[in-house]
């Protein structure tokens, strides 16, 4: 029995195609959870298996998260005058007392976090599995909560008896990261249209894994079809690491390994120089930009303006909890729009630029075309935010710019594939409580050592 669903009288319905439509009493009709027509709601049919009434509500596509490290909700708030090495010093011991239950309880936290905030696409980044966790761990959170997910298999196999950043403890054998990747590949990807998990295999740094870990890597992905994933050109001593131990940039190290391309994105590129920028552009190497991160661990300002200008695809990443504090999408967008404007210019990014940053693309730094945005044939992924609320009022002529402007709030409704995931602030089927606790009591035991 086909299922279908039908949205309608939307205060203002935000398509972010190629029309870029504002529509006033817009609304969508779904088809098992593609989108069949956008438009306004007088042209759609009257009935369908399920009807939503949005009056009073900016509607838009679900917003994309390109980088995240969903086990860090456990380890907020540490390290909090660190810079990016001495912070990943003091973190990785603590990291090493993950266990396949803290993996498991941390993403569906942090997942929770990011379908609030209006995320309906996230992708992670796990590199560090010790006592029995796997990628397994955080794609059942996933599944469980019926969000859209990038899992990526990171790894780290450089020691720092070897000249690496991380303990020996943390840690992996490179022929075990390798039958490891195989293995979540032919597991969990969905290849196909719409698929709702996705495997990429992600090598953490080039501080943290051997460059042959990196080649082998890419060629595995490549032979499998998968994207490739992995931070660069974070810091300045990342760029110093770099040219002492490869006797190059962090951007020629890695483009000599195999890694641009359009199947390629990094995170951060807070340091690119202007021939670094051209060589995404040229090559459709994807960027994931974490302005929130950047500035807790003041690491800089990512040339975000630069990088739009030049064709370089970017998206948007809260990045980990233990850099960012949280997981909150829209604010995320918030911060990329200001901080671009730090520099001098206030048009640097305006607010419909920075929410199609966090859209479209994140769609395409993830190699999407089926989500990002609200058109016929795109995966039914939206989310709706109400405009009678207190962070709005006043800002109700441009309901837009209100969205990015003024305090992020939660999102009011959350549909993901066809299915209505978030209802009246609310995660469907989820007792947040208990998971709270359990959470809680997982952080304490780890940071703090309690019991």
């Amino acid at each position: 029995m086909m299922s279908t669903l039908l949205v309608k009288n939307a205060r203002l319905l935000v398509t972010m195609d190629s029309t870029r439509r504002r529509i006033s009493g817009g609304g969508l009709y779904i088809r098992e959870g593609a989108i069949e027509q956008a438009g306004p709601t007088a042209e759609l049919p009257e009935s369908a298996d399920k009807i939503i009434d949005a009056s009073g509500m900016v509607i838009l596509p679900g917003l994309v998260n390109t980088h995240h490290h969903l086990y860090q909700t456990l380890t907020r708030c540490v390290a909090q005058n660190s810079v990016l090495f001495d912070w990943l010093v003091t973190l990785y011991p603590i990291w090493a007392n993950l266990t396949p239950e803290a993996v498991y309880i941390s993403a569906k936290v942090g997942l929770a976090e990011l379908m609030l905030s209006g995320c309906t696409t996230s992708s992670d980044h796990l590199y560090i599995y010790p006592n029995g966790a796997r990628i397994d761990d955080e794609i059942q959170a996933a599944v469980e909560l019926g969000i859209r997910f990038h899992a990526t298999r990171g790894s780290m196999s450089l020691g720092r008896s070897q000249g690496g950043l991380p303990p020996d403890s943390v840690v992996e054998d490179e022929a075990y990261i390798l039958r490891e990747s195989r293995r979540a590949i032919e597991e969990f990807h969905q290849g196909g249209r719409y698929g709702m998990v996705r495997v990429a295999l992600a090598p953490c740094s080039p501080f943290s894994v051997t460059a042959d870990l990196m080649r082998e890597s890419a060629v595995l992905a490549r032979a499998y079809g998968v994207r490739l994933h992995t931070h660069l050109a974070e810091t300045r001593d990342e760029e110093q690491f770099c040219l002492e131990k490869f006797g190059a940039r962090p951007v020629d190290y890695v483009e000599s390994l195999g890694w641009t391309g359009s199947d390629v994105w990094h995170a951060h590129c807070v340091c690119l120089n202007a021939s670094e920028i051209a060589l995404f552009a040229r090559t459709g190497s994807g960027v994931a930009h974490c302005p929130t991160s950047n500035m807790r661990l003041a690491s800089g300002i990512a040339p975000v303006r630069a990088m739009r200008e030049a064709g370089v695809h970017v998206g948007l990443g809260v990045d980990g909890s233990a850099s960012n504090d949280g997981s909150h999408m829209l604010a995320e967008v918030r911060q990329a729009m200001l901080l671009q404007r730090v520099g001098g210019n206030p048009a640097a990014l305006g607010a419909e630029e920075a929410l199609e940053i966090a859209t479209l693309g994140g769609a395409a730094v993830l190699g999407r075309d089926d989500i990002g945005a609200l058109a016929p044939g795109m995966a039914a992924d939206f989310i709706g935010y109400r405009l009678d609320r207190l962070e709005f009022t006043g800002a109700l002529h441009d309901p837009l710019a209100a969205l990015v402007f003024c305090t992020p709030p939660a999102v009011d409704l959350s549909v993901i594939n066809g299915k209505v995931r978030v209802e009246d602030g609310h995660i469907l089927g989820l007792d947040l409580p208990p998971l709270i606790r359990r959470h809680t009591d997982i952080s304490r035991h780890m940071v703090l050592g309690d019991i």
